[in-house]
Order: structure tokens, then C-alpha cells, then sequence
């Protein structure tokens, strides 16, 4: 009787988590449908696109520091991803002028650098780093031909940075159910996708238009980092000061 009762609680504060992650979530989701109802022109630059176009990432950095406020603590790995989607959202602006195109990837470049630090270096999984090193250093040479100076050596070096975030957040993901940690696939799901969406947006760029791009590619960043910024809300064994020996 104990244990049911134990296990009946235990379903039920899953469940409030769920309901307050899903309240916390709402600016994000209403933002996205304004982006996606709104759907500006990418002909008209302004800064009210531009803002329109940052609000749901910016909802996101508001979600995390609710997050941090409801739990009594901004760890440092929240912080991270905080930086992280900071840097995004002014990469967010920038894209919106082609001319500021460039300063965009290297916002973008930042804030994997800052997923890639939260997510840290352990364990290495050294076979999934080599697959990875295999598909990028492929999708580079595939897109290089259509490559012009300085994206022969910006896409080079942007393309190793979100490898190398992608390999960070899937090397921590472990289906052991004594290590097992929703948090770590949410974080390695939104890696995925994230890439996704740069390879879309890589190709329809520099290579040949791709079909409805657009949605594709914003459908899929949106997604991609809101499954990262949900990371924070699980327990984070990467917090905890007797983890690392």
C-alpha cells in the first residue's frame, strides 16, 4: 500500500511539473505563432521583423530565468544555455540584413560554443565524434564548390562548431535506466534538429533553392531550441560539485 501510494505521488508532481513547464512555456509558443501567422516578408527588413523574428528565443531566455527563480538557483549550466540563446537571439537580428549575414554565423558560432561548454566533455564517445567529423567534413565539401570567400572559411568554421555541440550533446545521452536522464536526450534532440535546420539553410543559401525553406528551416530552429532550453528544467548530474573525479 505504501509503495502505491509512493508511486501515486510520485505521478502526481510529475504531472504539476509538467502543467507549471507547459505554463512557463506559453510566451514561447504564442511568439511562434505570431512569427509564423504575421510571416513578414524577407524582402522588407525592419527592425519590427527583426523583433517579431527574436521574440520566441527571447521567450526562451524568460523561460530559463523563470526556471532558475522557481528553483532558488541559476546553475551553471543554465547559465550557459541563458548565454547561449542570448547570443542566438542576436544572431536572429543580424540574419535579417544580408549584409550582417556574417556577423549572425558568428553569433550563432558563440552561442554553440556556450551549448557545447554547458554540455562539457564527458563521456568522449570517440566513435560518435569520428561519425560526425565523417557527415560534417562531407556536407562541407559537397557545399564548398558553391562556396565564395569569406564563407569558404566561415561555413568551415561554423560547420565545426555545431559538430562539435552536436557531439557534446549526444555523448551524454545513456539509455541506462541508472543513468538515464530525459534532460540529456531533450538537450541532444535539440542538437539534432538544430543541425537540421542549418543544413537546410546552408543548401537553400549557397547551393539551390530547397522547397518551402522557410518554414522548414524556422520550424525546426524554433523546435530545435526550445528542446535545449527544456534541458534545464531536468536534474543535471553536470551540477553537481562530486561528479567529476
Amino acid at each position: 500500500m505504501d509503495i502505491l501510494e509512493s508511486d501515486s505521488r510520485y505521478k502526481k508532481k510529475s504531472l504539476v511539473t509538467v502543467r507549471n513547464t507547459v505554463a512557463k512555456l506559453l510566451p514561447f509558443l504564442t511568439t511562434c505563432c505570431i512569427y509564423f501567422a504575421l510571416w513578414i516578408p524577407l524582402s522588407e527588413p525592419s527592425w519590427f521583423s527583426a523583433l517579431i523574428k527574436c521574440l520566441p528565443i527571447l521567450s526562451l531566455v524568460f523561460f530559463v530565468v523563470i526556471h532558475a527563480v522557481s528553483v532558488e538557483m541559476f546553475s551553471p549550466y543554465a547559465r550557459k544555455i541563458f548565454l547561449g540563446l542570448l547570443f542566438s537571439a542576436v544572431g536572429d537580428v543580424c540574419l535579417i540584413w544580408p549584409h550582417f549575414f556574417l556577423h549572425g554565423m558568428v553569433m550563432f558560432g558563440l552561442a554553440h560554443l556556450m551549448y557545447t561548454a554547458a554540455f562539457g566533455l564527458r563521456p568522449l564517445n570517440i566513435r560518435l565524434f569520428i561519425l560526425l567529423a565523417l557527415f560534417c567534413a562531407t556536407f562541407y565539401f559537397v557545399t564548398f564548390p558553391y562556396l565564395n570567400e569569406p564563407f569558404v572559411y566561415m561555413v568551415a568554421g561554423y560547420t565545426v562548431l555545431i559538430g562539435t555541440m552536436t557531439w557534446r550533446a549526444l555523448a551524454r545521452v545513456s539509455l541506462a535506466s541508472y543513468n538515464y536522464s530525459w534532460a540529456h536526450v531533450s538537450a541532444a534532440l535539440g542538437a539534432i534538429i538544430f543541425m537540421t535546420s542549418d543544413c537546410v539553410l546552408a543548401v537553400d543559401k549557397f547551393c539551390f533553392p530547397v522547397f518551402n525553406s522557410r518554414a522548414v528551416i524556422m520550424g525546426t530552429y524554433y523546435c530545435a531550441q526550445m528542446l535545449i532550453a527544456l534541458s534545464v528544467t531536468g536534474h543535471s548530474r553536470d551540477d553537481l560539485p562530486w561528479k567529476k573525479k
